[in-house]
């Protein structure tokens, strides 16, 4: 299963409603994609980083899944400085580095950064069932719910299924080459794992139906509004607020 080292702890931020925490993500997240100045996406980088410690994430944890962007933002930084018109600051041979370039580079990196960490503060402090649950009440669309929460189950089970096929050919004497026949091996796996994956999900889905399935998932756990919601709902307009006064303050500025 997908591990999940967030989601059980008594932060304060794990005692916030998961709708809460849902609608504060989304809307923080959209409005740091809008800023552009710098000095407002480090107030807002600078916020990020206190909700990681706020939320008591384990530091390591959170530095081991920077490395989903780092090699993005290592590519940004090498070809926009270079490749992005405008002013030039620091000649390379024969490459300009352009000032438009760092800043935009420095922007999308703010950017990615702070979005990242919202989310590992506000979601992945949750269990993916209580994801789902509360993107329900929140009535997103029941197929999209289902959608997340049936892939999170069984996709596990078809990774198990590919581990099988390919355990299978390579004790047939399969070695991988770059030829047509390991192309086709590949897309012969690849279509039997589909078909595989096929059947199962009737069978599942038979099964839910030999068990009432009505095309809802009913949850034994409550969520109720807690003492601490209201207080972090004040917090979160005023930084929502804040930053946006911030950046037009800027923008008038400039």
């Amino acid at each position: 299963m997908i591990e999940e080292p967030f989601a059980n702890g008594n932060s304060f931020i794990h005692q916030i409603d998961p709708k809460l925490r849902i609608i504060s993500a989304v809307l923080i997240s959209v409005e740091i994609a809008l800023f552009k100045h710098l000095p407002v996406l480090g107030c807002a980088l600078f916020m990020a980083i206190f909700a990681i410690f706020l939320a008591r994430l384990n530091f390591k944890c959170v530095i081991k899944r920077l490395y989903v962007i780092f090699w993005f933002l290592l590519l940004v930084w090498v070809t926009l400085p270079i490749t992005f018109e405008g002013e030039v600051i620091y000649k390379l041979g024969s490459l300009n580095i352009s000032r438009p370039g760092i800043i935009l580079s420095a922007q999308i990196s703010f950017k990615s950064i702070s979005i990242l960490f919202i989310f590992m503060t506000m979601i992945s402090t949750m269990s993916i069932n209580t994801l789902g649950r509360s993107l329900s009440a929140l009535h997103c669309p029941s197929k999209l719910v289902h959608l997340l929460l049936m892939t999170y189950r069984y996709i596990f089970v078809i990774d198990n299924e590919y581990r099988r096929l390919q355990k299978a050919i390579k004790m047939r004497g399969f070695r991988s080459r770059t030829t047509i026949h390991s192309y086709k091996t590949y897309a012969y796996l690849i279509g039997m794992l589909f078909v595989r994956a096929s059947y199962r999900a009737k069978r599942v889905h038979q099964a839910m139906l030999c068990r009432g399935f009505n095309g809802k998932f009913y949850s034994l756990e409550e969520t109720s509004t807690s003492q601490t919601d209201i207080p972090f709902a004040c917090i979160m307009t005023i930084i929502f607020i804040g930053l946006v006064s911030l950046e037009f303050f800027s923008y008038g500025n400039t």
